[in-house]
C-alpha cells in the first residue's frame, strides 16, 4: 500500500461543518467543487479542514481547524446541490475532533515557511503536509490519533 498522504483542505466553517455533520455520510468538497484537486487525494489519506472564516466570503474570521478524517474507498463523484450547482466530492470518515485555532501552532508547523505570510498556502484550497504537521494539528484538535492510522 502506498504511504498515506496528509492534506489540508480549505473552506469556510459553515461548509466544512456541513461535510461532517451526519455520521457515516461525511464528504469533502474543495476549490468551489472542482474535481481535479480531489483526484490527487486517495483512499486512506488523512484530511483536515482549515476555515479562515465562519461563512463563505465573510468578514467573520475564524482561522481554525474544524474537522479531520480519513478519505474512504471510492472515487470522486458529482453531487447535485440544486440550482444548477453540481460540485464534486469524495467520501470521508470523520473522527471526533475539537475545533482548534491555528495561531498557537504557527511556530511549530513545518508548512509555515514565513511567519509573516503564513496564510499564503491556504489560497490553493488543498495542499499536502507532513505527518509531523498532521500530528501537531490532530493533538491540538484532541483527536485520538489511533483513529487516523498513524
Amino acid at each position: 500500500m502506498a504511504a498515506r498522504k496528509n492534506w489540508i483542505a480549505v473552506a469556510c466553517a459553515a461548509h466544512a461543518r456541513r461535510g461532517c455533520a451526519q455520521a457515516g455520510q461525511g464528504y469533502m468538497q474543495v476549490c468551489h467543487g472542482k474535481s481535479a484537486p480531489l483526484r490527487r487525494v486517495a483512499p486512506g489519506d488523512r484530511v483536515v479542514y482549515y476555515s479562515p472564516t465562519v461563512t463563505m466570503g465573510g468578514k467573520d474570521k475564524l482561522q481554525a481547524f474544524v474537522s479531520m478524517g480519513l478519505v474512504e474507498q471510492g472515487v470522486v463523484y458529482p453531487f447535485d446541490m440544486g440550482g444548477g450547482f453540481v460540485p464534486f466530492r469524495r467520501d470521508v470518515a470523520y473522527v471526533p475532533a475539537l475545533e482548534a485555532p491555528i495561531a498557537p501552532l504557527l511556530d511549530a508547523l513545518e508548512f509555515v515557511e514565513d511567519r509573516s505570510r503564513w496564510g499564503y498556502k491556504f489560497r490553493f484550497g488543498l495542499f499536502a503536509v507532513s505527518d509531523a504537521d498532521m500530528l501537531r494539528i490532530a493533538h491540538a484538535m484532541q483527536v485520538d490519533v489511533d483513529l487516523l492510522c498513524f
